[in-house]
């Protein structure tokens, strides 16, 4: 759920261990990621402003958005921006990501005397470079005590887009391992990248929230169509992976609705409540678990290789301690004798040679003078 994930990334870490993680996906197919990214960071940062957060600041990395945009955001949503500087700075990565603009610049970092808040960095390729400065902006904000502070990624497919799988890999591990990091947050356009890139960012992470669409069949089921219908544009399902400290994972699932005032949750119907946890349990394969009624019919109608037919005839077998044509004579029924039971039947087994080894009821040591 959405007020479980903030209040996750607003407790943040416990000492010793690494700092909660957020990966928010979407797609194509329901691109309401950045709304969802928006929710979280204003409600994150209206805890920090008011000192129920473990973060005492946040970090914003800009890759996809320019920084007066949050700045507008945080105002509209009624956050004091007028103490910002006080609690939050925003690495600005989307004005000039490769220097191109000001290639007589050698430094990525440059801070703007004018505006506290706020830092331009140009070198987006070098991400080991980027971990570095957000850790240095950190605790400038924060101070170097025990103090914490949170970090926001706008966009993780522009850091794939401009560094190595591996790089943002390592990029994301290291800010969770840092001392002074509460907590992480970023969004990902999943459809943008491979599915090994994706399920390597899914990996560094504690927690995964997919914005999928939402489109309601007769079956009950959740199917996911291009041509949803006009209702469905602004709603979908937020679907959560959470993965606990002893290892387990916990999978919620709520529906989201984009209203000009912002974005809203609320519970899944019971309906869809139970096509959602049925899916969940289902592995993602590329066979159907399921069979279809011919199949049903078609399997109950095999034979197995030992089940009596029921055709009324004795069956016969050798037993391996008689030679073939005793056990045929003794097989051929005796005319005017009792009609045997055809409920009752027999196993004979026939021994192909007397060359064989014995059977595993003989006593290979009979012959032995002991």
């Amino acid at each position: 759920m959405a007020e479980s994930v903030c209040r996750s990334l607003r407790d943040g870490a416990l000492e010793g261990e690494l700092a909660p993680t957020l990966t928010i996906k979407d797609s194509l197919a329901s691109p309401f990621g950045f709304n969802v990214f928006s929710h979280i960071l204003v409600q994150l940062s209206s805890q920090i402003v008011a000192g129920k957060s473990q973060s005492q600041g946040i970090m914003i990395v800009a890759l996809s958005r320019s920084p007066s945009s949050y700045i507008d955001l945080l105002k509209t949503s009624g956050v004091d921006v007028e103490s910002s500087k006080k609690w939050i700075h925003i690495l600005d990565c989307y004005t000039d990501p490769l220097g191109w603009k000001d290639k007589r610049r050698k430094s990525g970092d440059i801070t703007d005397p004018s505006n506290q808040i706020l830092s331009s960095y140009k070198t987006v390729k070098d991400v080991n470079k980027l971990f570095s400065v957000i850790c240095d902006l950190g605790r400038g904000l924060v101070g170097e005590s025990k103090s914490r502070f949170c970090v926001a990624i706008d966009s993780l497919s522009e850091l794939l887009r401009h560094s190595s799988v591996q790089s943002v890999a390592s990029l994301l591990s290291n800010l969770r391992s840092h001392e002074q990091i509460s907590c992480i947050f970023g969004l990902l356009h999943s459809d943008l990248h491979e599915e090994r890139a994706v399920a390597v960012v899914e990996y560094t992470s504690s927690m995964v929230a997919s914005v999928d669409p939402f489109h309601h069949s007769v079956d009950g089921q959740g199917s996911y169509l291009g041509n949803s219908s006009r209702q469905n544009l602004t709603k979908g399902k937020f679907n959560v992976r959470c993965k606990r400290r002893n290892g387990r994972v916990r999978v919620t699932c709520e529906e989201f609705r984009v209203e000009p005032s912002g974005i809203s949750f609320a519970p899944v119907s019971s309906v869809d409540g139970a096509a959602v946890a049925v899916a969940g349990l289902i592995p993602k394969v590329q066979f159907n678990l399921q069979l279809s009624e011919k199949e049903r019919v078609d399997r109950s109608r095999v034979v197995l290789p030992f089940e009596h037919q029921g055709n009324g005839k004795p069956i016969q077998i050798y037993d391996g301690r008689r030679s073939l044509e005793d056990s045929k004579n003794e097989a051929t029924p005796i005319s005017g004798g009792k009609k045997e039971d055809s409920g009752r039947g027999e196993i004979i087994y026939y021994r192909d040679s007397d060359d064989e080894m014995l059977d595993s009821d003989e006593d290979p040591d009979d012959d032995l003078d002991i």
